[in-house]
This record gives C-alpha cells, structure tokens and sequence, in this order.
C-alpha cells in the first residue's frame, strides 16, 4: 500500500454485527403491507388499525366542520381564478383530510413549512382569506406574519422548504425548545435532490421534523409510477436511517392519529419521520393545466367513493355526532368563509411598485438600494397616470 492510500474501512467483527443489527431494525420500521387506515371508504371503522387509537368525538367533529370550510374555500378560489381575480391557484380540492388533518395534529409552538398547495392547511391554522389570496394575486409575496401563524412562506420552488423546516428544528433545539416542524412535500418534490438532503439531515441530526408527502399520484403530468420503482414513497425512510409511515390520506381520523404520534416521537427525541399521505389531485395541478391531456375521467371518478368529508360524515352521522342543525352550522360557516373571501378579491389594492425592495435583507446590499433608486426615478419620471397603472 502507498503512503497516500488509505486502508478500506469496511466493517468487520462486532462493527458489521451492529451495522446488522441497525439494518434490522430499520427493517422492522418500514411500513406496513397497506396504508394506515380508522375509518374506511363506507364511513365504518377499519379492520387492523393497528397501534393507531381513534381520536375523541370532539376532534372529529372539528375535523369535519374544518373540511367543509376548507372545500367550499376551494371551490370559491378556483371560481375567482377563472374570473381573472386571481393570477393562478394550485388546488388541494379533495384532499382536505391532509390539509385540515396535518394542522390538528400540531401543538401551537410548532410550525408549518407549506408548499404552494398549502392554502387549505393555512386557512385551517387561522390566516385570514385576505392575506392567503395576495400571494396568488401577486400584491405580496407573503402578506401575513410568519410569526403570527407560526407558518413560513408558502414555498413555490419544490423542496426547499424541507431543508428550512430542518435547519429551523435544529435551531429550536439548539435554544433549548421542544418544537416540532413539518414540512409538507408533493409527490414530485420528494424526487427533488432537496428533499433527499433534507431527509438526510433530519436522520443524521436527529431533528424534531416530520415530513408530510402528500402523495395525490401525480407531479403535475407524470404519473408516480414514472417517479419511483419503490413500493411507497414512505419506503426510502429506511435507507435514510429515520422511521417510515404510509396513511390514507383520504381518511382525516388516521391522518391526525398517525401525525400525532410522528410528532410526539419528534418532540420527545425520537427523531424524524417521513409520513406518506395516499390521496389523488381531483383537480387540475393549476388552472393553466389540462389533466384530460395525461389521464381518464373514469380515473378521477374512481376516487369519488374514497371522498375524506363524506366517509367522516358517515361516520359521526352513524353516532349521533352530526346532526341536522350542526351540519346547518358548519354549512353555513363554510359559505360565511367564501364571502369574505369573494368581497376581499372586490377590493382594491394600491400596490408600491418600491416595496420589491423591502425585507431582502435585514442590511440591504449598496447593488439593492442603487436598483431601488433607478426604480424611484422612473416612477418619478412618468405621467400620473401611468404612476397609478
């Protein structure tokens, strides 16, 4: 062997034992042979739940007047969109289970590091019609308090939001908090390299982050069968060293239980977990999409039967926990909701072109302040009238 050689460092002995052992164990933390599952398409409770408890009445009760409001919101956004009100709209329509599910499962200390197709889980935490819309309008990048809401920036770039929720759940800890992050991923962002590092990091620090990849089957166009030749997504958990779970993502009571205990395992040290949602996309990805290009309508309709606010419905009608006035309640709640939202996108926003500039950087760049000036004089420079276009 040369001087500059380095001897392999290949296992050997007790070390390949323990390296067997971990293998073992990582093993017996795959998921199972199907998803999580408490209530099922007919609204009746699920053979083989497993070590999943059924939540109370009270927080599915909740779940359900929040998935009538989240879908009525859809619906009412993705009319605005095709009126013009709105620049463009990703819609979560159909897997409200995720949305509102992933939200309840939360303590308030935690935060939320969203996607673009977030929309219903924000409304759900508290943030206003009128600040979620500015951002699909174009008025603001992002027009609430982060640390209001306890929920970073919607992320339009695929993945990157991970590594934030990673490198923000180490730093919590670094203070000495027991907060948890989730970071919510598509199928197609869970192929991105960032999503892959963030993973990485998560296991290897042992962060306090659960990763919520809502699978609706489709990255845009491309089918997950043309993203992975693994069984699940949940699977690569293994290979990263951290714990994997897959879950109907049509069935919100198996949602909040299995998210619930990811999240209790995070706080308590145990370490990250990749929970894959199962769900489908019954809308187009955007409103600038045509889905009849890529797949069936009989493929959309097959999902119908395993709609997430019918089978609750069912399920709590069957126990006397829906009736007629509280399903008038949440209706009405729901369509309240979509007013507010309709006469927030009638008003009319004076925007400042020179609030580009604004919160960059905590010490703007001299390159930055010297755009912002060239801005300034040819907004100065123009007419009235084409100031205020």
């Amino acid at each position: 062997m040369r001087d500059n050689e380095v001897e392999p460092t290949e296992p050997r002995g007790p070390a390949l034992i323990n390296q067997n052992s971990r293998y073992e164990q990582l093993l017996e933390q795959l998921p199972g042979e199907h998803p999580i599952r408490l209530i099922d398409e007919h609204g009746q409770p699920a053979e083989h739940a497993g070590e999943y408890a059924m939540p109370d009445a009270e927080t599915l009760q909740d779940a359900y007047r929040r998935m009538v409001i989240a879908r009525r919101w859809e619906a009412q956004v993705t009319a605005l969109t095709r009126q013009g009100r709105l620049a463009t709209y990703p819609s979560a329509y159909g897997q409200e289970a995720g949305e509102v599910g992933s939200v309840l499962a939360l303590g308030e200390q935690d935060w939320m590091f969203p996607s673009y197709r977030e929309s219903s889980a924000l409304l759900t935490r508290g943030v206003p019609p009128r600040n979620l819309l500015s951002f699909f309008r174009g008025d603001w990048h992002n027009s609430y308090d982060p640390y209001e809401f306890n929920i970073s920036t919607q992320s339009t770039p695929l993945a990157t939001q991970a590594l934030h929720a990673v490198g923000f759940a180490h730093a919590e800890r670094l203070q000495g908090r027991d907060t948890v992050t989730l970071a919510y991923l598509g199928d197609g962002a869970s192929s991105e390299g960032d999503a892959h590092e963030a993973m990485n990091f998560a296991a290897t620090w042992n962060t306090a982050t659960v990763f919520f990849v809502q699978n609706n089957q489709y990255a845009i166009s491309t089918p997950l069968q043309s993203q992975t030749r693994s069984r699940s997504i949940a699977d690569r958990a293994a290979g990263l060293g951290m714990r994997g779970v897959w879950v109907d993502g049509n069935d919100v009571a198996a949602v909040i239980a299995v998210l619930q205990d990811a999240v209790a395992r995070a706080r308590a040290g145990q370490g990250p977990t990749l929970v894959e949602s199962r769900t489908y996309r019954l809308e187009s990805h955007t409103n600038s999409d045509d889905p009849t290009r890529y797949r069936t309508s009989e493929e959309a309709q097959a999902w119908a039967p395993f709609d997430p606010i019918q089978r609750l419905a069912t399920y709590l009608r069957d126990r006397d926990l829906l009736g007629e006035e509280l399903e008038a309640e949440i209706n009405a709640a729901a369509e309240d909701n979509a007013a507010k939202t309709r006469d927030a996108m009638n008003e009319t926003v004076e925007v400042d072109p020179l609030e580009l500039f604004e919160h960059v950087y905590a010490s703007p760049r001299a390159s930055l302040l010297e755009q912002r000036e060239l801005l300034a004089e040819e907004l100065a420079a123009r007419e009235p009238e084409g100031a205020q276009s």
